[in-house]
């Protein structure tokens, strides 16, 4: 029996088996199936299927348990070719919508209130990383000094985000100097990606006289400092922790430690979320198809969004058997809502 070949009565019994089993987390059997689908089929027809769904990977069962539950190859059947995306409610729409229609300018809140969003309505993990950097083009820099020794480099990216970098330096910079490097600065690197800027800085001012030197050398010494994206730990924003281990899976010691200790490795998270992501489109990944093993447990289900020229991504995290229509159907609303918000003013 391959794949793209199951007829009607094995699909039906799949979706079934798929979908209880999200409901209760518990092996689902034969004759649960006939008693509460109303499928038409005899405990032993639906028996004999049931072994042909194991036989060909779909479907396994657990230890000496006569019910069966769905392999990561089931769940990928399920999801690609038997699910149907939930609505969502007009309850859930209101949340969403009265969350962002609130007067925010401060981006780190918007991504904030998206990640505790998808959380609260769904029951799980919620994961959304700030935009990269590293394609966001140079609007201006701003420099202000702190002290004697101390320099506020501020970058205006394109899209609207702002990041500030503290400087600290030994020589004597007098004001007027710091103003000519302030507008050297702006006319050369104006309309650079910030990736572009890190590989060529040094070229770029090559031709400066000697007066001038100094003063960039502070910027060519801290080239990979100012015009690098954020650290994991800040670009990454994670909500439903506390729902999450209530679910049945953790009841297990060993599944909750995993738990926490994914949470605390934020780069695995991050990189999982952004290698796994299709432009405008929802991307799920479902047990082993993560490459990381601690991940081989849980699913993903992302979506990026559009912060002007750059973008970011944001999802779900969850066991295999979250509720894999209605999660799409949030990611996607909120996907979509966040990147309205955060389109630039023309």
């Amino acid at each position: 029996m391959l794949e793209e070949k199951l007829n009607e009565r094995e699909k039906s019994i799949l979706r079934s088996i798929v979908q209880q089993f999200i409901l209760t987390a518990s092996p689902v059997g034969s004759r649960y199936i006939v008693k509460k689908y109303n499928i038409g089929f005899s405990p032993a027809t639906v028996r004999n299927i049931m072994s042909d769904l194991e036989e060909s990977g779909y479907i396994n069962h657990p230890h000496t348990s006569a019910g069966r539950v769905p392999t990561d190859k089931g769940y990928r059947f399920y999801v690609d070719s038997l699910m149907e995306i939930s609505e969502l409610n007009l309850h859930e729409k209101g949340i969403i919508n009265k969350s962002f229609e609130a007067e925010i300018s401060e981006t780190d809140h918007l991504l904030k209130i998206a990640s505790q969003l998808m959380s609260q309505i769904t029951k799980q993990i919620a994961c959304v990383t700030y935009p990269k950097l590293d394609k966001g083009i140079l609007t201006k820099i701003q420099l202000v000094s702190l002290s004697s020794t101390k320099l506020l480099v501020v970058l205006s990216i394109k899209s609207g985000l702002v990041r500030t970098i503290t400087l600290e330096y030994s020589i004597d910079v007098k004001e007027t100097q710091l103003s000519y490097v302030e507008s050297l600065l702006n006319e050369r690197l104006s309309g650079l990606t910030l990736n572009e800027i890190r590989k060529t800085f040094k070229e770029r001012f090559s031709d400066l006289d000697n007066s001038d030197k100094p003063i960039i050398r502070i910027f060519v010494d801290s080239v990979d400092k100012i015009f690098v994206d954020l650290k994991s730990e800040d670009r990454i924003f994670l909500s439903g922790t506390k729902n999450f281990i209530r679910q049945p899976e953790f009841e297990n010691p060993e599944k909750f430690q995993g738990v926490i200790e994914l949470i605390e490795d934020k780069d695995i998270i991050i990189h999982i979320m952004e290698k796994n992501k299709q432009a405008d489109d929802i991307f799920i990944s479902i047990g082993k198809e993560n490459k990381d093993q601690k991940l081989e447990e849980y699913s993903l289900v992302t979506k990026e969004y559009n912060y002007g020229e750059t973008s970011g991504t944001l999802g779900i995290i969850g066991p295999k058997r979250m509720e894999y229509s209605k999660v799409v159907a949030i990611v996607d609303y909120i996907a979509k809502m966040l990147s309205e918000v955060l389109k630039p003013i023309k």
